[in-house]
């Protein structure tokens, strides 16, 4: 990165981002199929408070979200506290608790694109798995995970993204500590609250849009060879 004339701080920086962001899609992405499917294929009471719960982030603003996770996740919360004392993992003011809360704004657009993909799959096809024998876990996995593919696909990318901008929730939760929390949002956000600040400002903001180009771009190949492997099967 040194081409880019980005300073160790910096790159710090960068490598934070990516880090975190890489980890709020992996970890999200099980209880998003798991979510995205319950919604599409179940009927249950209580299932339009929980599709609520889901896409409440996207409503609250950011610091709401973030002040929440601090009293639930913080070391005094009833969560935090409960997995410092048992098993030593702590979120708050820690990478781990930028990626927490970077999972939990893009949860609702994950879901949200893999329960449209899953409910655009053929009920059909399905139930004639079904009759062949087959299992419910069987069918979810040889007949809708790889039609859903490409919206998985599409849902992780938009966490990823999201994940890379995120900053209200974020900073909220774990602060802006360098080396330690500060991702690229914030690092901007600091650029630009000191005299002189605009040059690294203007430095981030084009790694992020570069990072950004090449997710999507990642995504849309990966996208349409799969769908390619799908029309030759």
């Amino acid at each position: 990165m040194e081409w880019l004339g980005l300073s160790p701080n910096e790159w710090t920086a960068v490598r934070l981002s990516l880090r975190v962001s890489v980890w709020a899609t992996l970890v999200s992405l099980p209880f998003g199929i798991a979510v995205a499917w319950l919604l599409a294929r179940r009927e249950f009471p209580g299932k339009a408070v929980v599709n609520g719960l889901v896409h409440l982030p996207l409503i609250l603003p950011p610091v709401v979200t973030g002040y929440v996770l601090l009293l639930t996740m913080g070391r005094r919360g009833p969560i935090g506290s409960f997995l410092d004392e048992h098993f030593g993992i702590v979120f708050a003011f820690r990478w781990t608790g930028a990626a927490l809360a970077c999972g939990v704004m893009a949860f609702p657009l994950l879901v949200r694109s893999i329960r449209l993909s899953i409910e655009a799959v053929d009920r059909r096809l399905e139930a004639a798995a079904a009759t062949l024998g087959a299992s419910p876990i069987l069918v979810f996995l040889t007949v809708t995970l790889p039609l859903v593919l490409p919206g998985i696909i599409a849902g992780m990318i938009l966490t990823f993204a999201k994940a890379m901008g995120e900053f209200g929730a974020t900073i909220t939760f774990v602060s802006n500590i360098p080396g330690e929390t500060q991702t690229l949002p914030s690092a901007i956000y600091t650029y630009t609250q000191v005299p002189g600040g605009g040059a690294g400002a203007l430095r981030l903001t084009l790694v992020s849009v570069a990072i950004a180009m090449a997710a999507l771009l990642a995504s849309e190949l990966l996208a349409r060879r799969i769908s390619r492997s799908m029309d030759l099967a």
